[in-house]
């Protein structure tokens, strides 16, 4: 039964105290402005045009259904991240409440998420730049414009500007976290401002008309269009992985998961009303940037501009946010002896995991420029969900188990909350496509593996046990 060893909660908090870790950095405005770095991006300025064809101005009640999954998953993390301010996110609260194998699973499982989801999105700001460029009159070769087969009549050989923008910011993560979660603010601030400029100059355009009928598909694809868009919350709980780096994680991790995620819920339900009222929702149909369109239609061609560049700036944040919380998983991962002991070395200077950062980057970037990368929301999606209702699960065993633990912040109404994430967990993955599932199940069983293969016999609590 050594698969189902828990690890001890007093012994990962002392560690997580030791001198000469993670530097203490973060406080709470940059855990909030982290959270919306990483959740405003794709999400409201692509997704949003794909959830309208699935299911009509009903695109608000997705977003109102994939919000309250995400709401009731962020109660659960608050409390977690409280009371374990320890890198790692679930990966580390299912180590000390579900087992090592549930823990290296749901590990294994974010590796594969935050990873690709970079991946994708560096494609997506790669495209937003050529756009921009084009603006200027600059066009790069084609060969370095997008990944092989990616361009159907157009031989692509690599995507320079996925792969640049990886690096770049894969550089900033290294020097350290202050440094970056400055320039993640700034590109933050400028983003949100751009979305509400959005709001104030589209609501005038607003025609209610475009608004019948409401849910033209039904129930159904309403439910289909959250299990899509789900994707745009993505990203609050990756401010769990700043545990180790926060000054005082007891109070401000619980204002930045919730705070960033309420922020975000407001933003995307106003703005898929406003888009769906300009614009008549099957006109979205194939098109990648949603909220230009509806601007262009609106006659409003400059701040159309405007929203290029957010979209741009919106990219790079959820790059950054994304890439830290893979590294900090890693890191966590490798400390517990999991994975190799390089991936958990702390630069002197920067107090960073300087190589395990560069080796995401670099690994990242190559699958960003090398391979063409068209529908993979789902695929993250699905990870995301399972993580979220484990550590739904895990609060409630944690309840059971360390009832005397101090908590900072307690998840209201358990286990009526945490069964309610799981509720709405499992209904948005049961919407997901048999494909998705099947490539899920594959990176699952890679993932096993792994773990009896290696991990297992190299786990700290093996050797202590």
């Amino acid at each position: 039964m050594s698969i189902f060893r828990t690890k001890n909660l007093d012994a990962m908090l002392a560690a997580g105290a030791k001198p000469g870790g993670l530097k203490k950095v973060l406080g709470p405005t940059d855990l909030v402005l982290m959270g919306i770095g990483a959740i405003v991006g794709t999400g409201i300025f692509v997704l949003t045009g794909t959830g309208a064809v699935t299911a009509g101005p009903a695109l608000t009640i997705s977003f109102v259904v994939a919000a309250l999954a995400c709401c009731f998953a962020a109660l659960c993390y608050a409390e977690f991240a409280s009371t374990v301010p320890v890198a790692g996110s679930i990966y580390t609260y299912s180590y000390a409440t579900l087992g090592e194998l549930v823990a290296w699973m749901i590990g294994w499982d974010l590796l594969l998420e935050y990873g690709l989801a970079t991946s994708t999105v560096a494609v997506g700001w790669s495209g937003y730049f050529q756009s921009l460029l084009a603006g200027f009159g600059i066009t790069l070769p084609a060969a370095l414009s997008a990944a092989p087969g990616a361009r159907e009549g157009v031989e692509t050989f690599f995507n320079l500007p996925a792969f640049l923008i990886m690096m770049v910011l894969t550089g900033m993560l290294s020097l350290g976290m202050r440094e970056s979660a400055r320039a993640n603010n700034v590109m933050v601030v400028i983003k949100i401002a751009v979305v509400l400029l959005f709001i104030a100059v589209g609501v005038g355009h607003v025609k209610p008309d475009n608004w019948q009928p409401f849910m033209p598909f039904g129930a159904g694809s309403v439910m289909s269009a959250a299990a899509l868009v789900f994707f745009a919350f993505i990203g609050f709980d990756a401010v769990t992985s700043a545990a180790e780096e926060v000054k005082n994680p007891a109070r401000d991790l619980p204002i930045g998961i919730i705070g960033s995620l309420a922020v975000c819920a407001i933003l995307y339900v106003v703005v898929a009303a406003i888009m769906t009222g300009i614009v008549p929702y099957m006109d979205f149909k194939g098109v990648d940037h949603p909220v230009s369109l509806a601007l262009q239609v609106a006659g409003e061609d400059w701040v159309a501009g405007f929203v290029d560049l957010a979209a741009i700036l919106g990219m790079s944040t959820v790059i950054l946010v994304m890439a830290y919380g893979q590294t900090r998983i890693l890191f966590a991962m490798s400390r517990d002896g999991l994975l190799p002991a390089k991936l958990s070395t702390v630069h002197p200077k920067y107090g960073t995991p300087f190589f395990a950062t560069w080796l995401v980057g670099i690994i990242f970037g190559l699958i960003a420029a090398v391979v063409p990368l068209n529908v993979l929301a789902e695929l993250v999606n699905i990870g995301t969900l399972a993580a979220f209702t484990l550590v739904s699960i895990a609060v409630i065993v944690l309840r059971k188990k360390r009832p005397d633990l101090p908590r900072a912040f307690r998840c209201p109404a358990v286990p009526l909350v945490p069964i309610l994430a799981i509720i709405f967990c499992v209904a948005l993955m049961s919407f997901l496509s048999w494909h998705t599932w099947l490539a899920f199940g594959i990176w699952l069983a890679i993932g096993v593996a792994v773990y009896f293969g290696y991990a297992r016999q190299r786990s700290l609590l093996n050797k202590a046990g």
